[in-house]
């Protein structure tokens, strides 16, 4: 199990300690907005209003004393509306637009200085950057977008940095790493503020490179704005977020904002896996944006020539993986990574490149990447039983297939695949995930993940009309177990000596998230517990066990 993090604040409520006071008419004047005073009609104190500012924040609940604080107009709401609060907590200026300068007049008390700009989102990552003095610039900043492998990726680089002496920072999906300890994080890439007062403290504390997650949906929503990036990687893009993105290509366009040349968030540098056809693009689309010519990466055989090419790759009895990575001056580099699957090499040959384009020697690279395990990523359980258990973060149909062909090919016995999709997110993905289970497994135990707002029986349902989809000769069993620890039970208590039992979908996760409440949970250690107990049991009553007298479900027949 992973170590627990270290009991700071959150990653989205760090800052610097020693912050930098900034002019607010430089702040307007950076941005082209209007400083303005809004001074309430029947005040008649002499109260001067504040000339700087020393943090900015968009949630007013979280305003400290001396913050500027991004009043936004939403869908439903205006940030202004939440503006006296906000004032109240010690923020001395808002930045919002017309409509919110009006709001504010009505309620404030004394006078207040107000930036009004037509878009104040759209600016918000720039004035964030300001505030905290521009950390990005005085960092090395690397972003890794696409769809599967970021945060691998983003785990390899880190690696493979440290060990040739940098100092690194880490924003991802599953925590936030400052010098190697951890913080908890909330959001794959967090809003405007939070990521700037991030970078300021990670600087503080002598971070000189800082790897990070870039989602699709910081790019669309500027959440990375005012990040100057010096490198920016792409993995791959298949189907997810299409609850967000209208379509693949709206989300093919949103990942590519990190590369496009027209870009505010374009990389100076850029390295792109070729192994698809969206990476195809994507180098593409970086060769005429990048300030140098885009790196190429590429580790299948039908993928076009590329700078980087992995090949002869073999693996070990114990997953981990070794290949040969040659470089655009035709020098090998023998590359090993602990995790299984062609996926991980193409993850590792990335963050090789990567670390190259940040100024790193690649064997110096691939020492570190040699050691590194991912927390939720082809995890394995071991409880002293006689199959394989794993857990994986796989959420969408191309990495739960990609995970299932890999644990395949890892064993000669059966699988079982514990798997359901999230609520309030892309509908069209749910089927395609039932399927992709199917088609691979002995057993597919349809269960919950986090449901979120949406009824659980009907996520079920739509991936199990996904498993349907699977002639019947093709699939295995298929079983309906909606809570998600009777469904690992299920699974575990079917598997037979040389099986594999697989949890898809939350990963690292340590919480599920029902009805707007997240209970705790956490697939290791549930998988882990059912381990320990069913060990236990088929000890104590080996007849009794269905996964030991020939009733654990076949590949004949199927039922849902």
């Amino acid at each position: 199990m992973p170590p627990s993090p270290d009991p700071s604040p959150p990653a989205e409520g760090l800052r610097p300690e020693h912050p930098p006071a900034t002019r607010l008419r430089a702040l307007a004047d950076a941005v082209g907005a209007a400083h303005t005073i809004v001074v309430p009609d029947d005040y008649a104190g002499t109260a001067v209003p504040a000339d700087v500012v020393t943090g900015i924040d968009l949630r007013a609940q979280a305003v400290q004393p001396g913050d500027l604080f991004a009043a936004l107009p939403g869908a439903h709401t205006h940030g202004a509306q939440f503006a006296a609060t906000a004032l109240e907590r010690g923020a001395v200026a808002v930045l919002t637009d017309a409509a919110g300068r009006d709001l504010i007049a009505a309620t404030v008390t004394a006078p207040t200085p107000v930036l009004v700009h037509d878009d104040p989102r759209s600016v918000l990552g720039e004035v964030s950057a300001a505030v905290y003095g521009h950390p990005s610039r005085r960092m090395q900043i690397i972003g890794i977008t696409g769809t599967s492998g970021k945060t691998t990726t983003a785990y390899l680089v880190e690696a493979g940095l440290s060990a040739a002496g940098r100092s690194t920072g880490l924003v991802g999906t599953v925590e936030t790493r400052i010098a190697g300890r951890c913080v908890p994080s909330a959001l794959t890439t967090p809003e405007a503020p939070q990521l700037h007062a991030l970078f300021a403290a990670m600087l503080e504390r002598g971070i000189d490179t800082v790897v990070m997650e870039v989602s699709s949906h910081a790019l669309a929503l500027g959440r990375v704005g005012g990040v100057r990036f010096e490198v920016g990687a792409f993995t791959n893009l298949s189907q997810d977020h299409l609850d967000f993105h209208k379509d693949l290509d709206d989300y093919f366009a949103a990942k590519a904002l990190l590369f496009d040349a027209g870009s505010p968030h374009r990389a100076a540098r850029a390295v792109v896996c070729v192994d698809d056809v969206w990476g195809v693009r994507m180098a593409e689309i970086a060769r005429a944006g990048a300030n140098g010519p885009a790196a190429t990466v590429a580790t299948s055989a039908t993928a076009p020539a590329a700078d980087w090419t992995a090949t002869h790759a073999t693996a070990a009895a114990d997953g981990s993986q070794e290949f040969t990575l040659t470089g655009p001056d035709g020098t090998a580099h023998r590359v090993r990574v602990r995790l299984p699957g062609h996926y991980n090499i193409a993850n590792a040959a990335l963050a090789t490149a990567v670390c190259a384009a940040a100024g790193i020697d690649p064997d110096a690279a691939a020492d570190g990447i040699a050691s590194v395990s991912v927390p939720g990523r082809v995890e394995l359980v071991d409880r002293g039983q006689d199959f394989l258990a794993v857990v994986d973060y796989a959420h969408k149909p191309a990495a739960l297939e990609a995970v299932v062909a890999t644990l395949r090919g890892r064993s000669t016995g059966r699988l079982a695949v514990v798997v359901g999709a999230g609520g309030d997110r892309d509908r069209g993905k749910r089927a395609l995930m039932g399927a992709a289970a199917a088609r691979g497994a002995e057993l597919v135990v349809i269960t919950d993940d986090n449901p979120r707002t949406e009824d659980p029986a009907t996520i079920r349902a739509a991936l199990l009309d996904g498993t349907r989809s699977v002639p019947a000769a093709d699939r295995g069993e298929v079983l309906e177990i909606g809570d998600r620890a009777a469904a690992i039970e299920a699974a575990v208590r079917w598997a037979r000596p040389g099986d594999v039992v697989l949890v898809a979908g939350k990963g690292h996760e340590r919480g599920q998230e029902i009805n707007g409440v997240k209970h705790p949970f956490d697939d290791r250690e549930v998988l882990a517990d059912v381990l320990e107990c069913t060990r236990a049991a088929r000890s104590a009553h080996p007849a009794d066990d269905p996964g030991r007298n020939g009733t654990g479900g076949t590949r004949d027949g199927g039922t849902a």
